[in-house]
């Protein structure tokens, strides 16, 4: 049978089914009685299947159509010869006949196929009886409803309306394609009933399926470069002026096709379903207006952001009363602990999280959640917080995790969204200084090579959470090999004095302490320094005090105490070093006689914002910090006498394995 046929002016076209490529076959026209018709004029295109017939000399006209009839005949490969004999037709025009056609309406674009909506005429009774033309730019494809039907094309009844849906594989559909992106577009017209009462229904449908393109401000339509001109937009039932664009969240870009870029804030969001965590945004109705081949053609779209748990999603205000934003665990350095965040109100929690528990994400209803309102002119301005701080930390603890105090700000404007963050620093912390003496010094190191220590005057060292600090504790003017430095205990407190609290231990009894899960890291001194064995040397991870009823300054203050032992005589059980200690700690045990010297820090350790790790070595230190700096450089100055006086009382002490008792 014929797959389709294509109606000229002068003639006919009839393509046959492929399964005939299977076949040797010829074809013939027959008039009514059965016989050929020699006279007709005819050719056949054996590899395109193609049959082209003039309508003069090879059909007869019956009913204001021109009836053809053929004679299919083949032969399989046994030889088995089957004939055909079946008709089809084209419908005339005569030049008196006035046609009315309806114009169906804008085109409902879904990513399976599109559809029109003609509310002129009802499906009738026998549908058999229309004839749907296809003009594909080169040729008419026109065939039966049921032909239509079995090429791509459906027609349903809503009650009121005929809806005709078109596949993008459709007999007759043009496409214009650039990457993974696509255009399809058909001319139809669907006719009815005989000249004098005849019924016509035409569309130019477009449609651009998607998917939209999606990051963390804007998504983005894309459309193939075709010959149309973009001529309106229209979101949401609202149309906006091609002039009005940008200001309305909206950029378009010509350059090649038509894109796009509408801001998160113009959209909708909403809660994905069981397949896919997070939020999505999407806009119910894009309606976007073409000049395209003399006529306006319209389509409706409905794009959304794809399902992609991954995808950033930056704040938005939502057209539907939300504040949707993310929060990403590396935001800050180091990472957050996502389940210390906190809204104003404390019950309102995030509404997703990822599967690799990297981000969180927030779904904060204008009118809850400790959401406050104001009015600025015009304007109503809606505001929130999410933190994650330290004084929501129980008592006496210190942590490694960043602090965050995130102000989401939502306003709104003669209808329109915007949405904008704040982040509020911590106030600038002030600086410090502590003195050591020069027999017993705690040093630190800018990296694990212990080569050039900090100087007095780089103090304070910079620091940011979980970032390591090279420590090193030395014994001067020192060179009896039979003697060594033992580590006792090294503890960090947030003032320079030694005994204050809070305090946190490093390293206990010569060991790691164990209730830290970041152990402290002993590093080897190595035979190439000398006096080796007046060193020791370690590596913690920075950390920052904190209350349950106020973030104490962050500044930290690092102190050791050790014993000085000789290797053959050890006149202590804690000379002896072995982790972890078998027995209870000296302090638990009384052991008595133990009289340790305290060395600290020459100065604190300055913990400072996670934001400064991008210009750290181009951005000053605050004038607080400078401030504290040069003041203790004068005091350091003021006490140079006094040590060089205590250097020569440490020359007249005799060499001998005890305890010395030298406190910084």
């Amino acid at each position: 049978s014929a797959e389709s046929v294509t109606c000229h002016r002068d003639r006919m076209e009839v393509e046959f089914s492929g399964e005939l490529g299977n076949y040797s076959w010829h074809v013939c026209v027959m008039d009514v009685s059965g016989e050929e018709m020699v006279s007709c004029n005819y050719t056949v295109d054996y590899e395109r299947l193609l049959l082209s017939v003039l309508f003069v000399n090879c059909t007869s006209l019956e009913h204001d159509q021109h009836l053809l009839r053929l004679r299919l005949v083949a032969n399989d490969t046994m030889g088995e010869e089957k004939n055909v004999t079946y008709s089809t037709h084209c419908n005339t025009v005569h030049a008196d006949e006035i046609i009315t056609p309806f114009f169906a309406g804008v085109t409902n674009c879904t990513k399976d196929f599109m559809a029109v909506r003609s509310p002129a005429l009802q499906v009738p009774a026998t549908p058999m009886v229309w004839t749907l033309s296809i003009d594909d730019g080169t040729r008419i494809h026109q065939m039966s409803l049921g032909q239509a039907m079995q090429q791509g094309y459906n027609f349903l009844d809503d009650g009121r309306n005929l809806i005709l849906q078109v596949a993008f594989t459709a007999t007759g559909v043009v496409s214009y394609k650039h990457n993974d992106k696509a255009l399809y577009t058909a001319a139809l017209k669907l006719t009815y009933g005989p000249p004098e009462r005849r019924l016509t229904v035409e569309s130019r449908m477009l449609c651009a399926p998607g998917p939209a393109i999606c990051n963390a401000t804007h998504m983005t339509v894309a459309i193939p470069a075709f010959p149309g001109t973009l001529m309106t937009v229209g979101v949401e039932n609202k149309t906006i002026p091609m002039d009005q664009l940008q200001e309305n969240g909206i950029a378009l870009d010509t350059k090649r096709g038509v894109k796009l870029h509408i801001s998160r804030g113009v959209l909708k969001s909403r809660l994905r379903g069981e397949s896919c965590s997070g939020l999505q945004s999407y806009t119910s109705s894009l309606k976007l207006s073409f000049h395209f081949h003399g006529e306006t053609v319209a389509m409706v779209m409905h794009p959304e952001c794809p399902c992609d748990q991954h995808a950033p999603i930056a704040a938005v205000c939502t057209q539907d009363g939300y504040m949707d934003f993310e929060i990403l665990a590396d935001s800050t350095i180091p990472p957050l602990d996502l389940d210390a965040l906190r809204l104003r109100d404390p019950a309102c929690r995030p509404a997703f999280r990822s599967s690799l528990n990297d981000r969180v994400w927030f779904h904060v209803p204008l009118n809850g959640c400790g959401t406050r309102y104001w009015f600025d002119g015009e304007k109503i301005v809606y505001e929130n917080e999410v933190r994650a701080l330290w004084t929501d930390f129980p008592l006496h603890r210190i942590s490694r995790d960043s602090e965050l105090r995130l102000t989401v700000l939502c306003s709104f404007s003669n209808g329109d969204a915007s949405l904008s963050i704040r982040v509020d620093n911590l106030p600038p912390l002030a600086s410090s200084m502590n003195q050591g003496p020069l027999s017993l010094v705690l040093l630190s190191y800018p990296e694990g090579s212990y080569r050039h220590p900090y100087r007095e005057d780089q103090y304070p060292i910079v620091r940011y959470l979980r970032q390591p600090i090279f420590l090193e504790v030395q014994v001067l003017n020192r060179n009896d090999p039979n003697l060594h430095l033992v580590l006792d205990d090294c503890w960090a407190t947030a003032s320079q004095d030694p005994s204050s609290l809070p305090q946190w231990n490093i390293v206990v009894d010569g060991c790691e302490y164990k209730l830290d899960s970041y152990r402290t890291v002993f590093h080897p001194v190595g035979h190439g320094v000398s006096y080796a064995n007046y060193r020791q040397r370690l590596e913690v991870k920075t950390f920052a005090f904190v209350s349950g009823d106020k973030a104490l300054p962050g500044l930290v203050y690092f102190h050791c105490s050790v014993l000085i032992c000789d290797r053959f005589q050890p006149d202590s059980p804690l000379c002896m070093t072995r982790c972890p200690r078998p027995s209870r700690s000296k302090r638990e045990s009384g052991v008595p006689g133990v009289n340790s010297a305290v060395a600290s820090l020459w100065g604190p350790v300055l913990l400072v914002p996670e934001r400064w790790s991008a210009t750290q070595g181009s951005t000053p230190l605050s004038k607080e910090v400078w401030a504290g700096i040069t003041l203790t450089a004068a005091g350091i100055l003021s006490l140079v006498a006094t040590m060089l006086l205590f250097l020569a009382l440490l020359k007249c002490l005799k060499r001998r394995a005890s305890m010395v008792n030298l406190v910084c």
